[in-house]
């Protein structure tokens, strides 16, 4: 099959009039589930075919896709006559960075492979895991979600590249929901893999864990608003990094925008020396973890900003041309529907030399958070809302509170981190990224405790 699909490919793309073309072919089966409360929402078993080509002529790029594999060289004219009609009126000069040529085969390295698992072996786990939720004292309900993916991607292009990459990506939430009068509060299990099914396995006690904090945000007194010093745990610091700091530091963004090229330029600085930030798609295993990217470029890890100072940016083949700066191995699509587009990996907070107890030393009056429950960025503002968090006196934890929520500019709170914790971990949740309608990608993210001097929480006035 992989022999005859990379025949069919390149002899396809000899019919190529463009400057650049690509073919794109993926097969994959999807397992998904879905429980709310007693009900079963959702149980379904997917299996899609289909692929794309993208082709570039004078700065235009021509894209279709489609879900049949016949008359491939018709598609390569069609995405070609696209790129020529548009290049014919933009007339501009656009180079890819130079990537030299590959032909690899890259299969799985799986452990449990989660497409190997009957559906009813799942069902039970997933059932299993909702009856202990629903079990739980002033639990009122739940939301039990699951998804794996068993992928097999083809890419050729006219630079002579040849690729084939085996992937297996799996994730799911397992929430409490309690309810009390009007409040409703919650808190979730997470986990997810693109390497082994037995991350779903053994999650009780953080069940009951999740169960205990939803129940505990029922009776815990809404946060005072002010200014604080704040302790992210390793979860909610990774989402920081990713949401905050990775997208702007995407260069297909940031080259349209002069006001953010200025703010990311190379050698600006934002943190101490003890600051690094990093994007891998080499560190793992991990949601984020490939061989290649979707343009068949070398995954590779790239330091954003390090010693407190920015020292690169995230690229496509494009954007590293037209910044004049390396290629990362960052284009990324969501499916054979969607064109690659600069995509974060493995987003992170590399790993510093305190102590949890040292941060918690000398805070008088703090917030410790922990893990994300959601939050938005415009720019370089921002505003989080953490899963749990909870009162920091005199250098100790104290009660829980909730009603949290961290706001400020990136830059400031890059600038205010005081402390990077020696505890890194990485961070693998169900779900994904979001950018240019391609949403969930899978990503990942890591970081260590940080703490973080003057953020702005809101809750409730006194």
């Amino acid at each position: 099959m992989q022999t005859d699909l990379r025949d069919l490919m390149s002899k396809a793309l000899k019919h190529s009039t463009a400057e650049y073309c690509e073919i794109r072919i993926e097969e994959t089966e999807e397992t998904v589930v879905r429980l709310r409360g007693n009900d079963t929402e959702l149980v379904a078993q997917n299996v899609s075919v289909g692929g794309n080509v993208r082709a570039l002529y004078r700065g235009g790029w021509g894209f279709i896709s489609f879900n049949r594999l016949d008359n491939l060289e018709k598609k390569v004219e069609e995405a070609c006559a696209q790129a020529r009609i548009l290049g014919d009126r933009l007339n501009k000069e656009i180079s890819l960075y130079p990537v030299d040529p590959v032909a690899d085969h890259v299969h799985g390295n799986f452990g449990q492979e989660a497409f190997a698992v009957p559906l009813k072996e799942k069902m039970e786990l997933l059932e299993g895991y909702n009856r202990l939720i629903l079990g739980s004292p002033e639990i009122t309900s739940s939301s039990v979600s699951y998804m794996d993916r068993h992928t097999h991607l083809h890419f050729a292009n006219s630079d002579g590249t040849y690729i084939y990459q085996e992937k297996m990506d799996l994730g799911g939430g397992l929430t409490a929901i309690a309810t009390k009068d009007r409040l409703t509060t919650q808190d979730s299990a997470k986990f997810g893999s693109n390497h082994d099914y037995g991350v779903a396995l053994g999650l009780e006690n953080e069940v009951m864990e999740a169960a205990g904090a939803a129940r505990e945000m029922l009776h815990a007194p809404v946060v005072e608003a002010g200014q604080y010093t704040v302790i992210l745990d390793p979860d909610m610091a990774g989402l920081f990094v990713h949401e905050a700091f990775g997208h702007l530091s995407e260069s297909d963004d940031l080259d349209e925008d002069e006001r953010m090229k200025e703010l990311l330029k190379i050698g600006t600085r934002y943190g101490s020396d003890e600051l690094h930030i990093y994007d891998s798609g080499i560190e793992g295993p991990n949601r984020g973890e490939s061989k290649y990217d979707d343009e068949g470029v070398p995954m590779q890890k790239t330091y954003l900003i390090k010693n407190g100072v920015v020292v690169g940016h995230l690229h496509c083949r494009e954007s590293a041309a037209k910044m004049n700066e390396h290629v990362t191995g960052n284009a990324r699509a969501l499916n054979y529907r969607f064109p690659p587009i600069v995509r974060m990996r493995t987003t992170c907070i590399a790993s510093g030399k305190h102590t949890f107890e040292e941060m918690l030393q000398g805070v008088s009056l703090g917030v410790y958070v922990k893990g994300g429950y959601g939050g938005q960025t415009n720019g370089e503002m921002f505003t989080f809302a953490p899963s749990r968090a909870y009162m920091i006196r005199n250098g100790a934890i104290a009660e829980m509170v909730r009603d949290v929520n961290l706001s400020g500019n990136v830059f400031d709170t890059l600038r205010s981190i005081d402390m990077i914790g020696n505890d890194f971990e990485f961070k693998n949740s169900p779900g994904g990224c979001g950018k240019g309608s391609q949403s969930p990608l899978p990503v990942a993210q890591g970081s260590p405790h940080i703490r973080i001097q003057k953020v702005v929480i809101g809750g409730e006035k006194k």
